[in-house]
């Protein structure tokens, strides 16, 4: 794709909030699962993934167009405060409790639907939106360390 044709790189964002509670593994295993399956329910036309080519011809293939920011949440509840701000929004987000880290993906629905919601603990939310619109509720995360 021709950069003369790629929208503002601002104008957009991918945003990952993490719980810092939970294990560096578990986290990193819980954006994965939240990122693809992101990737997976929106447009990809709307996401704008880039392939970069190198001198040698090497394919560089699914770079993001639009910066991912990695977050830090205290707690699960700051997560679940900001899915929420998600979904009154009708942003396109996922997300990734401790019901789905357990036993066969048949254990885990199981598991995740036997919970209220309040009793679920966040590893994670991962959002894609307008950054104007993601700044108004995730600005009070620091960056992931």
């Amino acid at each position: 794709m021709d950069d003369r044709h790629l929208p503002d790189e601002n104008a957009y964002r991918f945003v990952a909030i993490l719980n810092k509670k939970v294990d560096p593994g578990r986290l990193m295993n819980a954006l994965g699962h939240m990122t693809a399956g992101l990737a997976g329910a929106v447009c990809q036309d709307e996401m704008h993934f880039l392939t970069y080519l190198d001198q040698d011809g090497g394919v560089h293939p699914g770079i993001s167009h639009f910066p991912f920011i990695v977050l830090a949440a205290d707690n699960s509840n700051k997560i679940r405060t900001a899915r929420r701000e998600a979904i009154a929004r009708g942003m396109a987000y996922t997300d990734f409790t401790s019901t789905m880290t357990i036993g066969t993906s048949q254990q885990q629905l199981d598991a995740t639907q036997a919970a209220k919601e309040e009793a679920l603990e966040y590893y994670g939310l991962c959002l894609f939106g307008r950054t104007d619109m993601l700044r108004e509720f995730t600005g009070k995360f620091s960056i992931f360390k």
